[in-house]
């Protein structure tokens, strides 16, 4: 138990040592937030403590580095008169102020019992000062941009109006103009189904493998769509092309598997050479298990039949007609039942064997049907394409 403890005391004094040393080590190289953030981590259970106080006078001198260099970067930002700068001077008034309320929970600190003195400023006017120059900035920016054909430009005005509706709220018309900015800048896709297999595709399957609203597909900025709608100009489209289908024959396969065991089937008398029932210690008749030799014949059937469609994904570029990326894709179905018959003792049959002993032979689906469930997984593999894939030009 000593040895435990002993070690257990070890181990915390050299976590404790580095991380000390990590906090020394992020205020030496500026990186100041990142030691602010270790020291109250540190200070947020039992601050007094005497094995503490380095840690608040590394808070204090990392805060004070901190505040410094931000001040004077936004001094220096200021002078520059760029208007691009306004988001960078908004959002370091808007950290030092963060930086004050995450420290001021741990107020007061002390070390030797004397109170470490931090000065704390009130940033509310600077913040709404700065907050009013890049709202503005950023607006003006994002009209100009939405003045643009161009789809890559009508999004970065997104991005500009996104960041301006976090800051500040309901801005203007901001709302307005980012929901015309994702319109605008939506990639519209086409899609449609080339059958080239020389074979008729079930109505249905072409009708779910066109139904979009089934795909769960998040697509911010495109938009799949399997009925052209005139008033929409696309800018690509995506080919299913089917370019074969196999069917397997219908397979029986019967296999024929005996089982034997022994068991208990009942009990029976011990008796002497002479014929009697023989007694144990306490004058109780010995009865032993009767054992048998059981057997049954298994008729284990299977039912089999297999079908694949197989072909390809192609994207184009509506705009230069030229094709952007092909996949290939390829899905499989398989009809399979099994089930059994036995002649014999049914307790000789394994635990499979009477799993399967409620089954019983079942049509064959047709071979429409068989096309149509592989179509499941050819949906889901259609999925996986148009989630990974990326449609730039």
């Amino acid at each position: 138990m000593k040895k435990f403890l002993l070690l257990s005391f070890f181990v915390i004094s050299l976590l404790a040592c580095n991380t000390r040393k990590q906090v020394e080590k992020a205020v030496s190289y500026g990186n100041y937030d990142q030691a602010i953030t270790t020291a109250i981590k540190k200070l947020s259970t039992n601050k007094n403590a005497k094995r503490k106080q380095n840690y608040v006078l590394m808070l204090r001198d990392a805060y004070i580095k901190a505040t410094q260099r931000d001040l004077e970067t936004i001094e220096h930002l200021k002078k520059d008169s760029n208007p691009e700068m306004f988001r960078d001077i908004f959002e370091l008034y808007v950290n030092l102020d963060s930086r004050q309320e995450s420290i001021k929970p741990l107020l007061p600190l002390a070390v030797d019992g004397k109170e470490i003195a931090l000065n704390f400023n009130n940033y509310s006017s600077e913040i709404v000062v700065a907050r009013d120059n890049v709202s503005n900035y950023i607006y003006e920016k994002s009209i100009d941009l939405l003045e643009s054909d161009n789809k890559l430009t009508i999004r970065e005005a997104y991005n500009e109006l996104r960041y301006l509706d976090n800051i500040n709220p309901n801005y203007e018309d901001t709302r307005d103009l980012l929901e015309e900015a994702h319109q605008r800048g939506m990639d519209y896709v086409i899609v449609s189904i080339n059958n080239d297999t020389q074979q008729v595709i079930p109505a249905r399957l072409e009708e779910e493998l066109l139904n979009f609203d089934t795909y769960g597909l998040n697509k911010f900025w495109s938009t799949y769509h399997a009925n052209k709608n005139p008033k929409l100009k696309y800018d690509f489209a995506m080919q299913l092309n089917l370019r074969g289908i196999n069917i397997s024959p219908e397979r029986i396969k019967e296999r024929e598997i005996i089982r034997e065991r022994e068991i208990v089937d009942g009990w029976e008398y011990k008796l002497d050479r002479n014929g009697n029932v023989l007694k144990d210690s306490l004058g109780n008749d010995i009865k032993l298990d009767k054992i048998i030799n059981v057997r049954c014949i298994v008729k284990e059937v299977t039912q089999f039949k297999t079908s694949q469609v197989f072909g390809n994904v192609v994207y184009l570029d509506l705009q230069s007609n030229q094709v952007l990326d092909t996949f290939p894709i390829d899905s499989n179905f398989v009809f399979e039942n099994i089930f059994v018959r036995i002649r014999g003792d049914k307790r000789a049959l394994i635990k499979e064997d009477r799993l399967l002993l409620n089954n019983r032979r079942v049509p064959f689906p047709s071979n429409e049907q068989m096309v149509f469930d592989t179509g499941e997984d050819l949906k889901l593999r259609l999925k996986q394409i148009i989630n990974s894939y990326s449609i730039t030009r």
